[in-house]
């Protein structure tokens, strides 16, 4: 028999079952408690109010099903419907057992997980085809995508299976299924695709829909409800980018396909769940909206929030307003246009990569931003193109919403604001005037060596020439076992060596939370702050950085001093300021000429000429990082050990010769 719980009861039961462990929470956050509110219920009755507020399963999800053709031949995908016709008669992507165990031999993930996510794709493809044509030819390739998905023997992504851990198997426990991303992923899936075309493929195929309902319920729906140990609910931790990503998933599976009369109890209570864990994702936003992930995984993690609220707005007929005045997600909603460069380029920091390249879900921004009135944000998503840019890598309930949604407007500026300070991870970005990508922007951050998906770049400095990076973060590379363990900083790419940091006496920058920023001043253009304690060197060395757009003379300077408290470490070894450089380079005595990307101003660093420099090429061959790139990098590292100040300045040359 399944236990399920609303809060009250999931807090006594964690209690009970726990013992002397201490939970972090027990209280509703400020989502839990606007929810209440709104439904003139508490906590504890939450699951009740549901039942009486959810619309029905068929109603429940907010793209309109396949048969409604009005909606679906107003809609357009040739692209996607030419690649679905290629699919027909070829084998389906096959992920491989000795493929998922790779992970805990070579470190090799990959290969399985693209496997995996073609397969969905393709799915994908099969079921969009369907509703925009109306054709009936789809149903065939549309059930051997279900019953593929239906016998692979775990959702799971090898890389977050707990049956190494628990039992020394390199394969998954098919006994104990694992709820995490790409479970969650596959059950959203599937609720999906029989909203959209369920009933046409149960007139031709009887039966399909209860095995669908069948897996859904024994892999997710059920250990969902059944373990209370999920650390990404965030009892016990920080809940992070997995949290709304996986709650969101849960919701639209329960919502549609616990649709049996018997099952109203059951769906009501896991939504209340799902409230629950959303709630503490909420709480744990910083004030400012940021996400310390970067720009990259706001849509895997603030995005997903924003989304599953916006479902749970639509599946209780506006009784919740998901965003309410709530301060906080309205923040977020403007994240994303506060990273912006130009074009498509963001603000990299943690894993994110610098130049968007993936088809982003910018219906999901245009929504949010509609329905707290932030024109801003909701220009920002016009501007990004929304259903040209729908693809079905997105998945496919986003790529359904992105091709209906009524509201959708491909005109739009981006705002690019003359100045933003995000306090919480004492992130500055500035520009010489909102609106204009073209001249100098500047990104230069604080913070801590242990952010989420960290990189040791407390101090960094990222400089734009036209809104394209030349002085840049590379970002991350392809995931592999390595990336998220004990050697994660072996990785060059994760190195303060090879961020836009000075290197201390020898030293470099280690990870954990001690390693910070401190006297970190936001100054109208300038970030000013301490490095030495990012270094553990404090008390050793005061090394300040103040990282400036001087809007009057058109230039960027970062000016470095420092003050040796203790003469033995002044000798320990060689310091050296580096800047990584996107771009040709050619180097001179005290000057770097950099043609930057994709025909953008070149421009000039230049520092006191009295101070040796050198050129190091960063040969780059992994995809992740040559599609932003190319095939190189470049580091300018300028040696100071004989000095006790250095100002690098960086300025456009507009005089458009070549050097």
């Amino acid at each position: 028999m399944i236990t399920v719980f609303g809060y009250d009861r999931f807090i006594a039961r964690i209690t009970l079952t726990t013992g002397a462990m201490m939970l972090r929470r027990t209280d509703p956050g400020p989502l839990l408690s606007h929810v209440v509110s709104q439904l003139g219920c508490t906590a504890s009755t939450l699951s009740t109010a549901l039942q009486t507020h959810l619309l029905p399963p068929e109603a429940s999800l907010p793209a309109p099903p396949a048969h409604d053709r009005d909606a679906w031949q107003s809609a357009s995908a040739p692209e996607l419907i030419r690649h679905a016709l290629a699919d027909k008669g070829t084998p389906w992507p096959q992920p491989l057992a000795h493929d998922a165990a790779r992970v805990f031999s070579d470190g090799d993930r990959n290969t399985w997980e693209q496997n995996a996510f073609a397969r969905v794709q393709r799915s994908s493809r099969s079921v969009i085809a369907a509703a925009l044509t109306g054709d009936e030819i789809w149903r065939a390739e549309i059930l051997d995508g279900v019953i593929l998905l239906c016998e692979q023997s775990s959702w799971c992504w090898p890389a977050h299976d707990e049956a190494h851990a628990k039992r020394g198997w390199v394969l998954p426990d098919v006994a104990a299924p694992v709820l995490d991303l790409g479970a969650g992923e596959i059950a959203a899936h599937l609720a999906w695709l029989d909203h959209l075309l369920g009933a046409e493929l149960e007139a031709t195929y009887p039966g399909v829909q209860s095995r669908i309902r069948h897996e859904v319920r024994s892999r997710v729906l059920d250990p969902f409800v059944t373990r209370d140990d999920w650390w990404w609910m965030g009892d016990e931790r920080t809940t992070i980018n997995w949290t709304p990503w996986i709650l969101g998933n849960v919701l639209t599976a329960a919502l549609r396909l616990l649709d049996s009369p018997d099952d109203a109890a059951l769906r009501a209570q896991i939504v209340c769940r799902v409230i629950v864990g959303l709630d503490r994702y909420v709480a744990d936003l910083p004030d400012d909206g940021a996400v310390d992930e970067g720009y990259q995984y706001w849509w895997a993690g603030a995005a997903r929030l924003l989304e599953a609220l916006d479902l749970l707005g639509f599946a209780t007929h506006d009784a919740i307003d998901p965003l309410g005045d709530i301060s906080t997600l309205r923040e977020t909603i403007a994240f994303p246009y506060r990273m912006h460069l130009g074009d498509h380029w963001f603000v990299s920091v943690s894993d994110a990569r610098a130049r968007a390249l993936e088809p982003q879900p910018w219906h999901v921004l245009a929504r949010a931003g509609r329905r707290v009135g932030d024109s801003h944000a909701l220009d920002f998503a016009r501007s990004q193109h929304p259903v040209l840019d729908a693809s079905e890598t997105m998945g496919l309930g986003r790529l359904a919403l992105a091709l209906t949604d009524e509201h959708a407007d491909h005109s739009g500026r981006a705002p690019l604001p003359e100045r933003v300070w995000l306090p919480s991870t004492q992130l500055l970005i500035v520009r010489e005037a909102a609106g204009e990508r073209h001249g100098l922007a500047v990104a230069a951050k604080g913070g801590h060596n242990d952010e989420s998906h960290n990189h040791n770049d407390v101090g960094s400095v990222i400089v734009t020439s036209d809104g394209v990076p030349v002085i840049v973060d590379a970002g991350r590379p392809t995931y592999t076992a390595q990336t998220f363990s004990d050697d994660r900083y072996a990785l060059w790419m994760m190195q303060s060596a090879w961020h836009n940091v000075p290197v201390i006496a020898g030293h470099t920058q280690p990870t954990g939370s001690d390693f910070a920023a401190h006297a970190v001043s936001a100054e109208n253009d300038a970030l000013s702050l301490d490095l030495a304690s990012a270094y553990g060197l404090g008390g050793r060395v005061r090394w300040n950085r103040t990282t400036r757009l001087d809007r009057s003379a058109l230039c960027v300077t970062v000016h470095d001093s420092w003050t040796w408290l203790d003469d033995t470490l002044r000798h320990a070894g060689s310091s050296q300021v580096r800047v990584l450089l996107a771009g040709r380079v050619a180097l001179a005595p005290g000057a770097a000429h950099v043609v930057p990307l994709g025909g953008a101003t070149p421009v000039d660093v230049t520092w006191n000429s009295s101070a040796p420099a050198a050129l190091t090429t960063q040969h780059l061959d992994d995809p992740l990082l040559t599609d932003v790139w190319g095939e190189t990098l470049t580091r300018l590292d300028i040696d100071v050990s004989a000095l006790s100040e250095l100002i690098v300045t960086i300025r456009q040359d507009c005089s458009g010769g070549e050097r």
